[in-house]
């Protein structure tokens, strides 16, 4: 099977690549450091004798805020952690934060067994990990070829790729048999694991490493400062849309509309998913005559109805800012959904549309909790907002439940920690 994926893997590639090579030019950023596509990585420091070294990948920004609590447990046990990511953004943020923590930060090779194995050749590390859905065979391969173990932390299964790899049984096997340790987030996801094939005793349900984050609270000087670069200096309530995609702009436009149309004093955060979409939203906000700041246009200038923050890693810092946080990716024609955890973890108040597909458990643990309320489309969503914007009282409750979720799910990166040290040991 690995020799068949071999052999189909550069027609499919070339397939691709105009799509990708496309987004990746749209998306800006892809230039530097091209040559570690192809395992041509820079020199890494010198073995430090007795030191172990690790190879974590974590493909974007997401998954690369939540390896930072594992990253300093790692740092702090004396590990070598060579880190590498998928996309622009998410190399950026790596470099921006992790650097101290790392012997070196890399973008992940084209899984092809020339490009795959001269990576691991130059990196050799002892141990390898994976973040959530990354389980590429290639990569595997070369790790069984060294007798490097291989943890899958934080293991996810989407509904997409569960449909896809029940029909393909073979590829199911190709892509879990390299994996020594699979890790899942909740026992959902572990039951769809075993279902398909993976033996019992390689699944231990850690948890998600996600809700572990601990985030910097802003003083109320720098609150100020924000709101003010924002051009939300006098915005009363503010209303975010975090992560939003195509469609959900316009909702969240209409429900400013409403509120304010209601004698509600507020203004609209957006905070799109992909910085690259500016232009499309800045053609939406020119079309209903709001005024408008982007914040990597600097600070604004004065007061604005909508202030967008496209900019890569904020996202924390913009959702303290936030008195209702909207989840994007959730409404029609989306299914998916982004993840909630950032907002609960600050005791944000929070609506969800029917399509969380990505983050079904919490989205239903948030609103069995009564941490959150869902909303089916636009219309509800309009609804939501007004009645929670005149009742204060109730979006404490809400808020108060959010906190009470996230502290009762901590603990994933201890225990995923103590799976480490048992592989490393063993």
């Amino acid at each position: 099977m690995l020799w068949l994926y071999r052999v189909l893997f550069v027609p499919a590639l070339l397939l691709m690549a105009p799509r990708y090579l496309w987004r990746m030019r749209k998306r800006g950023g892809y230039g530097a450091r091209f040559g570690d596509r192809f395992g041509a990585l820079p020199p890494l420091p010198p073995r430090t004798a007795g030191v172990r070294r690790i190879w974590l990948q974590a493909v974007s920004v997401g998954e690369v805020l939540a390896i930072g609590p594992l990253l300093e447990k790692l740092h702090a046990h004396g590990l070598e952690v060579y880190l590498t990511t998928t996309t622009s953004t998410g190399f950026r943020l790596a470099n921006e934060r992790y650097r101290a923590l790392t012997v070196g930060i890399g973008y992940f090779p084209i899984d092809w067994w020339p490009f795959s194995r001269r990576a691991w050749q130059r990196i050799a590390p002892d141990l390898a990990i994976i973040a959530e859905g990354e389980r590429w065979p290639e990569h595997l391969r070369q790790a069984a070829k060294r007798g490097v173990p291989v943890l899958c932390i934080n293991a996810r299964m989407s509904d997409r790729s569960f449909r896809r790899l029940r029909r393909f049984p073979g590829a199911a096997k190709l892509m879990f048999d390299g994996v020594t340790r699979l890790l899942p987030c909740s026992t959902h996801d572990e039951g769809r694991f075993r279902e398909l094939g993976v033996p019992a005793a390689k699944l231990f349900t850690t948890g998600n490493i996600k809700l572990d984050l601990v985030i910097p609270p802003l003083t109320p000087e720098q609150r100020g400062q924000l709101r003010q670069e924002l051009g939300l200096a006098d915005a009363g309530f503010v209303l975010l849309g975090s992560s939003t995609w195509p469609r959900e702009e316009e909702a969240l436009v209409e429900a400013l509309q409403a509120l304010r149309a209601e004698g509600v004093t507020c203004s609209l955060l957006l905070v799109p998913r992909h910085a690259e979409r500016r232009e499309e939203i800045e053609r939406l906000l020119g079309r209903t005559g709001l005024r408008a700041h982007f914040r990597s246009r600097g600070a604004s200038a004065g007061p604005v109805d909508v202030a967008v923050g496209d900019t890569t890693g904020e996202l924390r810092k913009l959702t303290q800012l936030a008195d209702l946080v909207f989840v994007g990716k959730s409404l029609a024609p989306h299914t998916e959904g982004q993840t909630p955890v950032e907002a609960a973890a600050l005791g944000k108040p929070i609506l969800l549309g029917p399509g969380m597909a990505n983050f079904r458990v919490i989205s239903q643990e948030l609103l069995a909790g009564g941490a959150a309320r869902q909303v089916a489309d636009p219309a509800a969503l309009t609804r939501e907002c007004l009645a929670l914007a005149r009742d204060v009282a109730e979006r404490a409750s809400l808020a108060q439940a959010a906190t009470a979720w996230h502290r009762a799910n901590a603990g994933a990166v201890d225990r995923t920690w103590q799976i480490i040290r048992e592989t490393l040991g063993a």
